[in-house]
């Protein structure tokens, strides 16, 4: 009740000068979602919250902000441009923004607290600044020049940083620097994460600290043997060759090693990662005394995940255990080390479901710490003391994130108990002892509220109320705002697939609407959730629309039984779901069934393709923005992990997977889209496009973005974009909306 309370006090203070929303104002500050923040931490002493949030100008630039939990206060500690005006990024920075999906924002991007809760390190623009928590204008360079990836060591005695391809530390008792790798320089790398590990592994790092700041484990590689693609970067003003080491499927990867160094000697060994070289080496972490160093090697196939520990002194290893899957086995960040006994948390899929289990550092499996016909998300906190483990999992809903917790003994394992409140999408940063939480909370009639609580859910303090009051941004459009409903259709083999649709403006249920069916439909990626929502979409309601998304099989944050259905042929079996889709929407008496278009970006693109080739017929318009058309052009790790081969091993795979084969069907407009600078959807994969498409006589429209990567992130660049293809869809659809 509590949502719908809110709403209707919020349309009560709204003013009666209520505006339409605008494509002009959806890319404009103040952002409509309110005083949102982002990168929540808890201080190590839990006296302080810190966050980033956009400036009142520029919802793009990112301050670090504090509430003290003390005075109750919040207030901006470090402002972005007071400590660098003119910000200027180095072409790694801009590859690492890239990877991390935040291109487009600029100012503070991220922080960390040292071990005492006394300093922040603050890295901006590749400079280095420690800031005094208790004195934030006094902030120190510490360290200058293309500074990468910047950490405090545990215990506080060390910075650390990559730098030009080499890993550095500075003794903070001395103020000295420290090169510890040298032959960092062409093709060579230290301490990074490779390409398809950052982009496909979720591999922020490529070093990691013992706890008694005694080691760094640090990855090295050389990507020699990786082939050059060679692509132009086509700005407005000018054009750029650029030779990227890119690993598309079946290509050689980097070679890897892992290396531990000695921070204050340089002194250097190498850990034998087994006879097997072409492999990914996932993660790296220690064990609470440090004696133990711990690696997961995957297999180039990823059927098999091992998960091996090194003693720290002799380098002696012993395999603790292994996973294996007839399709792939599944990484995560979820390894947990108990701090007073030998024994660590492991996530695994082995059940069908994603669940923890408890191990001692010899392999041996001690429990299940949860069990059941759900799945954990992921681990949020231990509290080792109170013997409790924080989750965050879909148990109740599959559209909604919920924490809860479970008992380490495994005493609850299928009944954990919830601790956050509302239904929707709860977002959550525990404090390190897991005494603390900071919950931000949505769902589609509250935009993102930010709060304290303890750990058993009670609230202590808002951090951000975010009220839908008649000062916040969104008042003036709220008398417009459309609800968004949610609901399941079957898929062929009987799978619940969930969609999420929001009706136009002014709904008639004897009148015929046309469908703007916006899709993703691949992996790792969930859509139809239940939280503050996508503005465009909303938009496009209230333009006339019936906005529609469904979650196909292959989607994240379900069981296996139902991802494991796309191994081995992309789009087959997501064409199948989205079409059953639109196969229910056509049976809708509100909906009109000869104008129904599609929209999708990156994967969502691929299935833009794929669906107006297979179903011309039903679906009368699409816009592909940044598609993938052929899998052989994509990465190795991501294309052969679903694809289970490569092109030479099975081309007839990589045939049926990817577009070309299928466009003898493509008969419907079509809108291809594309940044001129791509460098994850390479631009080639529209440029083949392009060739098949003339060669077949068939007519499209196309719009290229000069200088654009992946996300056409530029302010100017997404108002354009969407603009664009809200013009394709009225063009194609027409719409209902009022004038």
């Amino acid at each position: 009740m509590r949502p719908l309370l809110l709403l209707l006090a919020a349309l009560s203070a709204v003013p009666a000068s209520a505006e339409r929303l605008t494509l002009d104002r959806i890319h404009a500050d103040p952002a409509l979602s309110g005083p949102g923040v982002r990168a929540l931490r808890v201080s190590p002493d839990g006296e302080r919250v810190t966050f980033l949030r956009g400036r009142a100008d520029n919802q793009f630039q990112l301050d670090l902000w504090e509430y003290n939990m003390k005075d109750k206060t919040t207030h901006r500690l470090v402002d972005s441009k007071q400590l660098v005006p003119n910000e200027t990024l180095s072409l790694e920075e801009k590859a690492r923004r890239e990877r991390a999906r935040t291109a487009s924002l600029s100012g503070i991007l991220s922080y960390s607290w040292s071990p005492n809760g006394k300093q922040l390190l603050v890295p901006i623009a590749g400079d280095l600044y420690l800031v005094d928590a208790d004195k934030p204008d006094g902030a120190r360079k510490v360290a200058s020049g293309n500074v990468g990836d910047p950490k405090i060591s545990p215990k506080g005695r060390y910075v650390s940083f990559v730098r030009d391809q080499n890993l550095f530390v500075i003794d903070l008792t001395t103020g000295q620097e420290r090169q510890l790798t040298t032959d960092g320089k062409g093709t060579i790398h230290n301490g990074e994460a490779e390409f398809v590990a950052q982009e496909e592994m979720d591999q922020r790092t490529g070093y990691y600290w013992a706890p008694d700041d005694s080691a760094i484990a640090y990855r090295h590689f050389d990507e020699a043997q990786v082939p050059v693609a060679r692509r132009f970067e086509i700005f407005a003003d000018r054009t750029e060759v650029i030779d990227q080491r890119y690993p598309a499927a079946g290509d050689p990867n980097v070679a890897i090693d892992l290396m531990i160094v000695n921070p204050s000697t340089g002194a250097q060994r190498k850990v034998d990662l087994g006879s097997e070289k072409d492999i990914y080496l996932v993660r790296a972490d220690w064990s609470a005394d440090a004696k133990t160093l711990v690696y997961q090697r995957q297999s180039r196939d990823q059927k098999r995940l091992d998960l091996v520990a090194v003693d720290a002194a002799t380098l002696a290893q012993r395999p603790l255990l292994t996973e294996t899957s007839k399709t792939w086995v599944a990484i995560n960040d979820d390894l947990r080390f108990l701090q007073k006994r030998n024994a660590f948390i492991w996530a695994s899929e082995r059940s069908g479901r994603n669940h923890l289990y408890l191990y001692d550092l010899n392999g041996k499996l001690l429990h299940p710490i949860s069990s059941g016909e759900w799945g954990v998300d992921n681990v949020l906190a231990v509290d080792e003391a109170a013997g409790k483990v924080y989750i965050a999992s879909n148990k109740d809903a599959v559209i909604d994130k919920q924490a809860y917790v479970l008992n380490l003994d495994g005493s609850n394992a299928s009944k954990p108990l919830r601790i956050t409140r509302n239904d929707g999408w709860h977002e959550d940063v525990f404090a390190r002892n897991g005494k603390i939480f900071v919950d931000t909370y949505s769902d589609p009639k509250t935009p993102p509220q930010v709060s304290i609580h303890r750990a058993d859910g009670t609230m202590v303090e808002w951090l951000e109320h975010n009220e839908l009051n008649a000062s916040h941004p969104y008042a003036k459009y709220l008398p417009d705002h459309l609800p968004t409903e949610y609901g399941s259709i079957k898929a062929h083999d009987g799978q619940a697939l969930y969609y999420s649709m929001i009706k136009p403006a002014n709904f008639d249920p004897a009148k015929r609407y046309p469908v703007f069916l916006f899709t993703y439909g691949g992996p790792h990626s969930q859509r139809v959730t239940r939280q503050w929502g996508n503005y465009f979409n909303q938009y496009m309601a209230q333009q006339g629309f019936v906005v529609f998304t469904l979650d196909n099989r292959g989607s994240s944050r379900r069981e296996r039984a139902f991802t494991d259905v796309i191994y081995g042929e992309l789009g087959k079996h997501e064409v199948e779901d989205q079409l059953t889709g639109v196969d229910w929407l056509a049976k809708q008496g509100y909906v009109d069934p000869k104008r129904v278009g599609v929209f999708g970006w990156s994967y969502g693109g691929f299935m833009t393709l794929r669906l107006l080739a297979a179903a011309s017929d039903k679906i009368a318009m699409g816009v592909s923005v940044a598609p993938v058309t052929d899998w052989s052009l994509y990465d190795t790790h991501y294309t052969e992990q679903f694809i289970g081969a490569t092109p030479k091993a099975n081309p007839a795979a990589y045939e049926q997977s990817g577009v070309f084969s299928h466009l003898d069907g493509l008969k419907s407009p079509l809108l291809l889209v594309h940044g001129m600078a791509d460098d994850n959807v390479l631009f080639t994969n529209t440029t083949r496009l392009i060739d098949a498409l003339v060669n077949r006589n068939v007519q499209f429209e196309l719009m290229t973005y000069p200088g654009a990567k992946h996300g056409i992130s530029s302010r100017a660049g997404q108002r354009h974009v969407y603009g664009m293809i809200e013009a394709f869809f009225k063009k194609n659809l027409g719409g209902t909306a009022p004038k």
